[in-house]
């Protein structure tokens, strides 16, 4: 492990973001660190990045230049993106990501296979309409009535739901089979599943809400 926090962390990867984003998840986790050119982006808001983790074949000289080399974690392979090399680098009880959704579909693609492929990192991706994460066994959440509630699987994976308008009892959830995008809260909601394989997608007002049920729910997937 490069980072060892036992607060939670934000992580700003090279995708632009907005600083709003930023900010929402400074709240919950006010350490940052950067997956390779996003250090950049984190000097552009004025933060000073605790470590940067990858390849660096975006970080740019000025970047590299403005940071303690103590803080900069070069990982030469190329098997695995930035964002995998931080989750499996960084030992924290959540990671709150921005900057890697909206930019180019093959790396948030690439981000939401990193999350089923490490199920014992609890991480949470911002976008600016909506947040994802890999769904946990078991998880509350104190929706609104009318909160959007999409389910999608990344493998075969099953599970139950009270308060959702469209129960998924029963349902046999495969990429190439059924989904479960656009639901709907009918009030509070809570699901359980078979498998680490279930993205839960919301939309990004209720990180708050997330948040707080991720910390009242200690229990993560086991590493594959």
């Amino acid at each position: 492990m490069i980072v060892h926090n036992p607060d939670p962390i934000t992580l700003i990867g090279g995708a632009k973001t907005l600083r709003v984003l930023v900010d929402q998840a400074l709240t919950h986790a006010p350490t940052v660190i950067a997956a390779d050119g996003g250090a950049d982006q984190a000097l552009d808001f004025n933060l000073m990045p605790e470590a940067v983790i990858g390849d660096f074949d975006s970080l740019s000289p000025e970047a590299k230049k403005a940071i303690p080399g103590n803080c900069l974690h070069h990982i030469a392979e190329q098997d695995s993106t930035d964002f995998e090399k931080c989750l499996r680098n960084v030992s924290t009880p959540l990671i709150i990501g921005v900057g890697f959704t909206g930019a180019r579909l093959d790396h948030q693609l690439a981000a939401c296979n990193a999350l089923i492929r490490y199920p014992d990192r609890r991480c949470v991706l911002l976008g600016e309409k909506d947040l994802f994460c890999l769904a946990p066994p078991s998880l509350s959440l104190n929706l609104t009535q009318g909160t959007r509630v999409s389910l999608f699987p990344m493998g075969a994976v099953e599970g139950v739901s009270d308060g959702l308008r469209w129960p998924i009892a029963g349902l046999n959830f495969a990429p190439d089979r059924q989904i479960g995008t656009s639901n709907i809260a009918t009030g509070p909601i809570h699901l359980t599943m078979t498998a680490p394989k279930m993205l839960l997608i919301l939309p990004v007002f209720t990180l708050d809400i997330l948040v707080e049920a991720l910390k009242s729910t200690p229990s993560v997937w086991p590493a594959d």
